[in-house]
């Protein structure tokens, strides 16, 4: 029984790190789509592509929603705020719960 909870015990540390590396992204894509459009990087060069298109890629899937219920700001792109606190203040806490709840049995 121990070996089953270290492994649940590991496998919501993974997902809690995931989830931590995925805001990273977040902040990522927004400081390279920053500094894109002001001209810091240069797009044309192909490893700066790259990693944009990647950062696009990777994030791109869930800001795509939250744009479509956040009202136009104009330049102004929030939704990268709203998934960062949707994922620190709703799944992590939920996720913690969940853990909590299989390992020291607090259902």
């Amino acid at each position: 029984m121990a070996v089953i909870l270290t492994l649940v015990n590991a496998l919501f540390t993974l997902l809690f790190f995931a989830l931590h590396l995925y805001v990273w992204a977040f902040i990522l894509a927004a400081v390279f789509s920053t500094l894109a459009s002001f001209g810091v990087l240069d797009t044309r060069n192909r490893l700066v592509w790259a990693v944009g298109d990647f950062l696009y890629h990777i994030t791109e899937p869930v800001l795509r929603p939250i744009r479509g219920i956040l009202p136009n700001f104009g330049a102004i792109d929030i939704s990268p705020v709203v998934a960062i606190a949707v994922i620190e203040l709703v799944v992590v806490p939920v996720l913690g719960a969940v853990r909590n709840g299989i390992v020291f049995g607090l259902w």
